[in-house]
């Protein structure tokens, strides 16, 4: 029977350019990185106030990542989303979508490399 959810992967081309993005964006700590036994190299990302990790993956040997339109996101809590959304256009991402009201908040989205979508959500305090 499953115990609980350890982390969800993403395969990208360019690992620096994603590894900067989740570190220096998102500002996520990294907490491990190593190569697999059969090549892969992982870094993994630890997020706040949860146990799952986020693994980002460089595995050539697959062939080049390929991602259609709004496929996947992760989605992250925020608690400013105007103070988030500068914060991101500083360092060359910014919002892609919104913000949006919403009867909880509002919902933003930014693209990381590769065209993964990320969800910023600011509840109402």
């Amino acid at each position: 029977m499953i115990r609980k959810l350890l982390h969800t992967r993403y395969r990208v081309n360019d690992l620096a350019k994603t590894v900067s993005f989740y570190k220096d964006v998102l500002g996520l700590e990294e907490v491990k990185r190593h190569k697999s036994p059969r090549g892969s190299e992982l870094v993994f990302f630890k997020t706040p106030n949860s146990e799952e990790l986020i693994e980002i993956c460089s595995f050539p040997a697959s062939g080049p990542v390929t991602l259609g339109p709004d496929v996947t996101h992760l989605a992250f809590e925020v608690d400013d989303m105007e103070a988030f959304a500068l914060h991101a256009a500083a360092r060359g991402y910014p919002l892609s979508d919104g913000p949006t009201e919403s009867s909880s908040g509002c919902f933003a989205f930014i693209d990381a490399p590769e065209g993964y979508e990320i969800e910023l959500i600011q509840y109402k305090k």
